[in-house]
């Protein structure tokens, strides 16, 4: 429940002082939380610059948040940064609306036909379980070096784990109101849309979740390799000629992106419920 449908009740009349009083205590749990976790945050910076002035660690290997931000401020007036953000972005984007495309037609395919299941599960196990990483050389000799294989990559990273979860939901489904469509003289297709898919939005809001975190890994991974742009690629680039500072800047941007987009998820994962 979000933070002002529960001001909005703590006001209202309708609601017993008792509860009153228990959505107060909650409200002030989460506020000490967040207070302690901006705190936390701050303090680091602060240990982080006055360790790196007072020379306590190299600022040239390890930078300070000084240094982050001259470097920031540089890279946003060539417009760099803005450029390599944009492209990794665009590529986790399209890479998340294929994995959950794909993921969720193909868990529709195996719970449609049970001997498509059978058939195919020991495979989607064995491709989960390969380590992703190992395939991105690969694609790089099928497709070459550019975006399609970056996307490649990063699809690849999540869409096996995907088909598996979601075709595991859907087997999970009370049977009891599969029956009750069925008695009524619903089809398949019925108990598809009318039970199957509103019944598992949860569980695929919550993969949604999982899966823009591992289509950003898996672009960042393909751009580690096959690329000309991107944070993975200026990562790679400043690490071979020791611009260390804008290292640890696109990694924290890269937080900074993670971070937003699972936000983004939940707000939309709540704004559903």
């Amino acid at each position: 429940m979000k933070d002002s449908d529960i001001r909005k009740q703590l006001y209202s009349n309708e609601v017993s002082p008792q509860q009153k009083q228990y959505l107060s205590n909650y409200l002030k749990t989460n506020k000490r939380i967040k207070r302690w976790q901006y705190m936390i945050l701050i303090l680091f910076l602060l240990l982080w610059q006055t360790a790196a002035s007072f020379g306590w660690i190299d600022p040239f290997i390890f930078s300070s948040p000084g240094r982050l931000l001259k470097c920031g401020l540089s890279m946003i007036k060539d417009g760099s940064l803005m450029y390599h953000t944009g492209i990794t972005l665009l590529e986790t984007f399209v890479s998340f609306f294929l994995v959950n495309l794909i993921g969720i037609l193909a868990a529709v395919i195996l719970w449609w036909n049970n001997t498509i299941a059978k058939i195919f599960e020991p495979y989607l196990v064995v491709l989960n379980s390969l380590p992703k990483s190992a395939l991105a050389p690969v694609f790089i000799v099928w497709l070459g070096a550019n975006m399609k294989t970056i996307i490649v990559a990063a699809v690849s990273v999540a869409v096996f784990g995907t088909i598996l979860n979601l075709f595991t939901s859907f087997q999970t489904v009370e049977q009891d109101k599969i029956r009750l469509i069925q008695t009524l003289g619903g089809s398949k297709k019925d108990v598809l849309f009318k039970v199957i898919l509103p019944g598992n939005i949860p569980a695929i809001l919550s993969q949604m979740k999982v899966n823009i975190g591992l289509s950003l890994v898996g672009v960042i991974i393909g751009e580690f390799l096959a690329a000309k742009s991107g944070l993975g690629y200026l990562i790679i680039y400043s690490s071979q000629v020791f611009r260390l500072d804008c290292v640890i800047l696109s990694i924290v941007i890269l937080c900074i992106v993670a971070t937003g987009l699972f936000l983004l998820l939940s707000k939309i994962e709540k704004h559903m419920e």
